[in-house]
Parts: C-alpha cells; sequence; structure tokens
C-alpha cells in the first residue's frame, strides 16, 4: 500500500564487529544513533567521561566489565544489556578480554 504522505526512508547499512578500525573505540556507522564498538584487554580502562544529552545502551558481547556510573559501580556480564544516562561520568573497566557494542542516542523529551 502506498501513500504519497509517507515518509522517507533511510537506506538499510550493514557492518560486522570484526571489519570495524580503530582501538579501542570503532565507529560502526556515521551519523545518528552513534555505534560504536568497544574492544578492551583485560585490565584496561577508559577514563571517566560524559556523554552530554545521550541515552546509552550498552550490549556486552564478550567478556566482562565493571562500570563506573557517577558514583555507582555495576559489573556487566557477556550477554548483559545496560542502558544508562550520559549526563554521568562514565568508565569502564574490562575485568577481562570485552568487547561491547553501543548505541549513544541522543535524549528526548520524552
Amino acid at each position: 500500500m502506498t501513500d504519497e504522505t509517507e515518509l522517507p526512508v533511510t537506506p538499510t547499512e550493514r557492518a560486522t564487529l570484526e571489519d570495524l578500525e580503530g582501538t579501542p573505540h570503532a565507529r560502526a556507522f556515521e551519523g545518528e544513533p552513534q555505534t560504536i564498538r568497544l574492544r578492551l584487554d583485560a585490565g584496561e580502562t577508559v577514563p571517566p567521561h560524559q556523554h552530554p544529552d545521550r541515552q546509552i545502551v550498552l550490549y556486552l558481547l564478550e567478556g566482562h566489565l565493571s562500570v563506573t556510573l557517577g558514583a555507582d559501580e555495576h559489573e556487566v556480564n557477556e550477554g548483559e544489556i545496560v542502558r544508562f544516562d550520559g549526563n554521568q561520568d562514565v568508565s569502564p573497566e574490562a575485568l577481562e578480554k570485552s568487547t561491547a557494542l553501543l548505541v549513544l542516542a541522543p535524549r528526548t523529551d520524552d
């Protein structure tokens, strides 16, 4: 069914995590939402930083992370999904070699 009022459709994009370049971060696609592969060796950390005005979803594909969010620390196990606010200090630490997929979406007022 075709309707003249249909919204434009963005072309479908594909990527494989293995083909992404960049350590520890690699961007899967350009534009929004930002989609990033994070790969850390055991004991490696990312210094505290913020992603203002973003909601973040972290899916841990493999490994084990400790993620500090503000003053709280959260252990994330392989296969778990965590959603958090980017308006706070964020600092992941790999408790073992880990790969995560992060989606950073612009905050909405919904």
